[in-house]
């Protein structure tokens, strides 16, 4: 007998948050990476319904990055929507993202994942799913280095290995909603550190750019077929 759509794996709460390099070198290809981002929800939501699985909820949080050191608002970072309830506001704060700025190559991308995984992560629903997506055309900081900037915020992992016990969970000392098993990170960057170092993390996909051509394409669909056949 056909399983009807939604009825074969259970419902999910779904929240993701998207982490997106918005300094100047991303330039070329930041409206291909606002548009992903804002046709997001529909698309997700027809990959989870061919798959047989139902999104009870679906958020999605926006956290914009640059460079500490040489940027007043290195990140910016919005709360969660709820979709497609909020759909315009998500809509409004993602085009409202300009890529300027940024001092030298590298980005302090791991401060927007140690963000992203201080967020207010849900908690409710039979099934949950807690996905970071990152799209970043170079290298990042390393943890710490920019600690001295006024703007730097509080709390973060002192170095790549603490943020990777964040993730698995092995952490104690770090408390929050996040749930390593439903954690979920795919990130578009080039093939390079630390990108290339987190392969060691469970439930990360990486879809490398050849360093130094910076962000060339991005596959959204690949990366929502690959989360939706991951649930």
């Amino acid at each position: 007998m056909a399983i009807a759509p939604g009825q074969g794996m259970g419902e999910y709460n779904v929240d993701i948050v998207m982490c997106i390099d918005a300094t100047g070198s991303m330039a070329p290809i930041i409206d291909e990476v606002k548009e992903n981002a804002i046709s997001f929800y529909q698309r997700f939501i027809d990959a989870m319904e061919e798959n047989d699985k139902e999104v009870e909820q679906l958020r999605i949080k926006v956290i914009a990055f640059r460079d500490f050191g040489a940027n007043g608002e290195a990140i910016v970072e919005s709360d969660f929507f709820v979709l497609p309830d909020q759909s315009e506001n998500f809509r409004s704060f993602v085009s409202d993202i300009q890529a300027v700025g940024g001092g030298d190559a590298e980005e302090n991308a791991l401060e927007a994942i140690a963000l992203a995984l201080k967020s207010d992560w849900t908690t409710g629903g039979a099934k949950r799913r807690h996905a970071i997506l990152v799209f970043s055309d170079a290298p990042a900081v390393k943890l710490q280095d920019r600690a001295s900037c006024d703007n730097y915020p509080q709390g973060m992992p002192k170095d790549i290995a603490e943020l990777g016990a964040w993730w698995e969970g092995t952490d104690q000392s770090f408390t929050g909603t996040y749930q390593p098993k439903a954690g979920r990170l795919v990130a578009f960057v080039p093939n390079a550190e630390p990108w290339t170092e987190m392969q060691a993390w469970n439930r990360y996909w990486p879809a490398f750019s050849p360093a130094g051509t910076g962000l060339e394409d991005v596959d959204i669909q690949s990366a929502i077929d690959l989360m939706v056949g991951s649930f």
